[in-house]
Order: structure tokens, then sequence, then C-alpha cells
């Protein structure tokens, strides 16, 4: 089963895929967050064969939602009903700084944070400890 990780920001939004095993992530590209954005995650989604999707959460540094989060909720409701995938929240916290750690020079941050947002999820559930679906 391969999935499908989003790393969701106001003007960018990153994509990672898994393998087809869903044990691997890796950054897939970055796309602009405007009017053409569901039709290239649908283009992806049917490319990839993607069963499931996984949203980064973003939280404060009390667990809290912050104010993206409102905007990321509208999103994952948006994907729901075009898609009809199910998905998933992962915790983004720091993946953008991890992400610059690793950075190369030819993989975005925006796609390397949504590979690290899905393969935390990946981990979780290969290791038995899964989230709820949304």
């Amino acid at each position: 089963m391969r999935y499908l990780g989003i790393d969701y920001g106001t003007k960018r939004i990153g994509l990672a895929v898994s393998d087809l095993n869903g044990r691997l992530a890796f950054p897939k590209e970055v796309v602009k967050n405007n009017g053409e954005l569901m039709r290239k995650i649908g283009e992806i989604i049917s490319k990839e064969k993607i069963a499931e999707i996984v949203v980064g959460e973003s939280l404060d540094f009390a667990g809290l939602p912050n104010i993206l989060q409102k905007e990321i909720e509208f999103f994952i409701s948006n994907l729901n009903r075009k898609f009809k995938l199910s998905t998933h929240r992962e915790k983004e916290f720091f993946t953008s700084v991890e992400a610059r750690r690793y950075e190369d020079k030819g993989t975005s941050v925006d796609a390397s944070a949504a590979a690290l947002i899905l393969q935390r999820f990946l981990d979780k559930k290969n290791s038995g400890n899964s989230q709820d679906i949304i």
C-alpha cells in the first residue's frame, strides 16, 4: 500500500510518497498552494496509486493546535471530500528544521519535511502504534 505525505504551508505544499510496501518515505515534490493544488495532488494520487494520505499536524510547544492548524483542518476536509481516501494526522514538530540539516541540492526542504512526517507515521504503523484515521 502506498501513502502520500503532505507538509502543508500557506505558500507551498511539500509532498512525499512511500514505497509500495508502506515502509519507506521519499520526497516527491513541492507544489504551490493555489487553485491548482487539488488537481496536482489528484494527479499524484492517480499516478502513484496512493491508498492513504498523511498530513502534518501543526502544534505549538505545549502540544496544542497553533494558528496554521485551523487552515490544515480545512485542507484535510477538502482532501477527504475530493479524494475519499483515509487521511491520517502526524505531528510535524521540527520537521522543517530537521529537513534543513539533511538538505541536499536536489531535494526541497518542504518535500523532505513531508518525507519526515510520512516516515514517522510509517514507523509507528509498522511497529503496531498506528494512529486513528481521521
